[in-house]
């Protein structure tokens, strides 16, 4: 499976649609073809607030549900302490 098809996946894009192919393809080379950056990335975006009301129609906002799925690709960040 190619990573254009692996990320599709992780972002659910068969059942919630929000990039096309070619920003798909943008974010992997901006993040040097690494799926798990460029999921994490997607889906911060993917969660923006999405709630709608038309006509008395309201569909439920999501946000939390991407970013929970983003914390599973978050980037790992290492310091080390030095005593002195």
């Amino acid at each position: 499976m190619d990573n254009l098809s692996k990320l599709k996946l992780i972002l659910r894009e068969d059942d919630v649609a929000f990039f096309t192919d070619e920003q798909l393809k943008m974010y992997l080379e901006k993040n040097d073809n690494d799926v798990n950056s460029t999921a994490y990335e997607c889906l911060i975006v993917k969660a923006e607030n999405n709630s709608i009301a038309i006509s008395g129609l309201s569909l439920e906002d999501t946000s939390k549900y991407w970013l929970r799925l983003a914390r599973m690709y978050a980037p790992i960040s290492t310091t080390v302490i030095r005593g002195g």
